[in-house]
């Protein structure tokens, strides 16, 4: 298992704090262990390309300058990494960063990221109440966690109300608004800073459940104005509903996938870049006969001899297992395949058309060029899923690099 080491010593280290006092000779431990792994090179590394990250923004900001846009940073980032990413965009102009728990906000604060953040998962009322962090927002997601935390708080909370306006996965429904605004009204300690809604099917075609909701959308907030003045965040948009920027009522959008360079339906416009590579190296190489069996299951037979390299990386490492013996990785500009069913730990590949290959040359598993048959939305193609799926299990011990 490849670890990123200075976030275990990170981890580590207060859990020394916490258990002996800072014990100085504990100290000093830690430190010869971090010296000791200074040198360390993983053979697995997911490269994220600054340079990708901040246009993505940009473009978004270009194509809809009458816009602000809020960055998703929830479930890792997409899979690029929660720390690397605020990094980069800390100091960008937004609205705020989205998480998607108060885990991510206490991770983000200890690594010293400064921007306002909203929680857009639930909270237990508890932690809200308890929750001592500056600059944090609250999604409240359910009439009966409004009607809990106007009990609990004594102290003045920034809340974003979720509207339930078709999708009724979260959020108030229609007929319960009215309540939820005079429990605001009447609480000194509820700060109503945004309110928001999501949709269902924005990416669709067919847009009849997408207007439904907006119209929804669009009385809730006519209400809300009404009886708040200082609102500061209305959104319903997300990556895939931006396209309907001009018949959304908001000021704000939810950028998701399409920060990291993968555009949903309709967004040819902007030239996206994805921003994630996955690397690893040829561990092995050995030349097979014909008729032999590559793998577990026996799944592959050689037709002819066949140059066989392995990858030290399989489905644990966050290559998708349904790319057994259809799947492809690229040495060079060769494409590679996948041969033989993909092991927890190992991936086998036919290198026979890579000429002079030797045990550690790079190999891309995952491409940052969009046209790649092994990029982030051609492998979620290929295995009939999204690409989020592909993105998000992509496990957060690796290490991410910022290039």
């Amino acid at each position: 298992m490849e670890l990123s080491t200075p976030d275990y010593l990170h981890y580590l280290r207060i859990e020394v704090y916490t258990l002996l006092g800072a014990d100085l000779k504990i100290i000093d431990i830690l430190r010869n262990v971090k010296k000791a792994f200074s040198g360390y090179s993983p053979s697995v590394e997911i490269l994220i390309s600054k340079t990708s990250l901040l246009h993505n923004l940009n473009e978004y900001k270009r194509q809809y300058p009458n816009l602000l846009f809020a960055p998703v940073l929830k479930s890792n980032a997409y899979g690029h990494g929660l720390i690397e990413v605020a990094r980069v965009l800390d100091k960008e102009k937004k609205a705020f960063f989205v998480v998607d728990s108060l885990y991510e906000v206490m991770v983000l604060r200890n690594k010293g990221i400064k921007s306002p953040l909203l929680i857009i998962g639930y909270t237990s009322p508890e932690n809200i109440v308890n929750c001592k962090l500056p600059n944090i927002a609250f999604t409240i997601t359910d009439l009966n966690q409004l009607q809990t935390i106007a009990k609990l708080l004594t102290k003045r909370k920034s809340i974003h109300l979720k509207i339930d306006t078709g999708m009724h996965r979260q959020g108030i429904l229609p007929d319960q608004i009215n309540e939820a605004i005079d429990i605001i009204r009447s609480h000194k300690f509820l700060y109503l800073e945004g309110i928001c809604s999501h949709l269902a099917d924005a990416d669709n075609t067919d847009q009849s459940l997408t207007q439904s909701q907006l119209s929804y959308w669009d009385r809730a907030v006519t209400l809300f104005n009404k009886n708040f003045i200082t609102i500061k965040f209305i959104h319903v948009l997300a990556t895939s509903g931006i396209r309907n920027f001009d018949k959304a009522t908001g000021n704000t959008v939810r950028l998701g996938i399409g920060l990291y360079g993968i555009g949903p339906l309709a967004q040819e416009d902007l030239n996206l870049k994805p921003v994630l590579q996955m690397q690893s190296i040829i561990s092995s190489i050995k030349t097979i006969p014909t008729g032999e069996y590559i793998g577990y299951g026996a799944t592959h037979k050689t037709e002819h001899e066949t140059k066989v390299a392995t990858i030290p990386l399989g489905y644990f490492e966050g290559i998708n297992r349904r790319l057994s013996n259809c799947g492809v990785v690229k040495i060079g500009n060769i494409f590679c395949p996948i041969i033989g069913k993909i092991s927890m730990n190992i991936t086998s590949i036919d290198i026979s058309s890579v000429l002079g290959a030797k045990s550690g040359d790079k190999v891309v598993i995952i491409s940052n060029n969009a046209d790649d048959p092994n990029s982030i939305t051609n492998i979620a193609k290929l295995v009939g899923t999204i690409s989020y799926e592909i993105l998000v299990q992509i496990p957060q011990h690796l290490r991410r690099r910022i290039i």
